[in-house]
């Protein structure tokens, strides 16, 4: 079950889940309309997913049955007063997409009503919020430790699964430095940190994504290459650069990073912050943003140290790969059939 309009990291996700788990279940994929995306359309990536396997998307039904119903991103429901439908299953498990809890400690969205619409559609024997990296737990469980919910939080991560094609990376690296994500005001720090992050003397700065500074062209800086979120294709984006430089705004981060894997994979050295950078530990470049000048000055003299980090980080991404996903997620998701059946004996 998914609100299929998620123009970001969600639906993409869920299209890579699409095709790794249809030759494994008997998979059905239900279209929940949300207040929060009235009047988008369906993402590109997950109707292609669909179609390349064969699967119809159900919009709306009123009543949702299967051994085990997977709910992406409860956020989407943020906007909403109810919930008119029926959930019966085995097993429900809610993906965390989005981050409970800020960097400063306060609620991202208000979790408490949209867990609890979700749970009044329930009738099931298991049910459990599933994180999507170890950052993303560490919130939902200081949550649930708060307000005593009455959720289990499973054993396994359900992460997003990264199958992006692995280049080689740059044997001459230069400062070329650039960031993508889509349009948000809490995708991107402050405009003078973004200034010290992309400097006139990067021999290039490119940004994807950068709808918001381009309201207003006169803030933009000379030598920065600003273009929309969807402008142009991601991987020819990405062979323009040699850096990624991914920070957010102080009081907001990322649950996973699909585009630091892309970025990975595409074979550019990341630098982002602490939090971040938890989800993929020495595949990244950890920063407070003080010393991004410095670390790019240093790959760029060390070359063959470039190359050593960045193929050392594409060999990281193999936790994420499809056959880890089925063998980890399915496994967990066959523990918890065994504790609901159990429960019931």
């Amino acid at each position: 079950m998914v609100d299929p309009r998620f123009s970001g990291g969600t639906s993409a996700a869920v299209a890579a889940e699409i095709g790794t788990l249809a030759p494994h279940v008997d998979l059905s994929v239900v279209a929940v309309e949300t207040a929060m995306f009235s009047g988008r359309t369906v993402h590109a990536g997950l109707q292609r997913a669909m179609e390349e396997n064969g699967i119809d998307l159900v919009w709306n039904p009123k009543v949702v049955r299967g051994d085990v119903v997977v709910i992406h991103n409860p956020s989407c429901l943020k906007f909403n007063s109810d919930l008119a439908l029926r959930i019966s299953c085995r097993v429900a498990v809610v993906v965390t997409h989005e981050n409970f809890l800020r960097p400063n400690g306060s609620e991202g969205f208000d979790v408490g009503l949209c867990l609890d619409l979700i749970d009044r559609a329930l009738v099931c024997g298991v049910r459990v919020l599933a994180p999507v990296s170890d950052y993303n737990r560490l919130g939902v469980a200081e949550w649930m430790d708060r307000t005593g919910a009455a959720w289990d939080l499973a054993e396994f991560n359900w992460f997003n699964i990264c199958d992006f094609e692995i280049k080689a990376p740059n044997p001459v690296p230069a400062d070329r430095r650039g960031r993508h994500s889509r349009a948000g005001l809490e995708k991107f720090p402050p405009l003078g940190v973004m200034k010290a992050h992309f400097p006139k003397t990067a021999e290039s700065c490119t940004i994807l994504g950068g709808d918001y500074f381009l309201e207003d062209p006169d803030s933009v800086p000379a030598h920065w290459t600003v273009r929309k979120f969807g402008a142009m294709d991601v991987g020819e984006f990405l062979r323009e650069l040699d850096f990624f430089v991914y920070f957010t705004h102080p009081n907001w981060r990322e649950s996973f990073g699909r585009v630091i894997a892309e970025a990975i994979a595409a074979g550019k050295l990341v630098i982002t912050d602490a939090g971040t950078a938890r989800v993929f530990g020495d595949a990244v470049v950890s920063s407070d943003g003080s010393d991004v000048d410095e670390i790019v000055s240093a790959y760029v003299a060390d070359p063959e140290g470039y190359v050593r980090f960045v193929e050392e980080a594409q060999r990281a991404l193999e936790r994420f790969r499809p056959e880890r996903f089925v063998s980890d997620v399915l496994r967990g998701i066959e523990r918890l059939e065994e504790a609901g059946v159990d429960a019931v004996l």
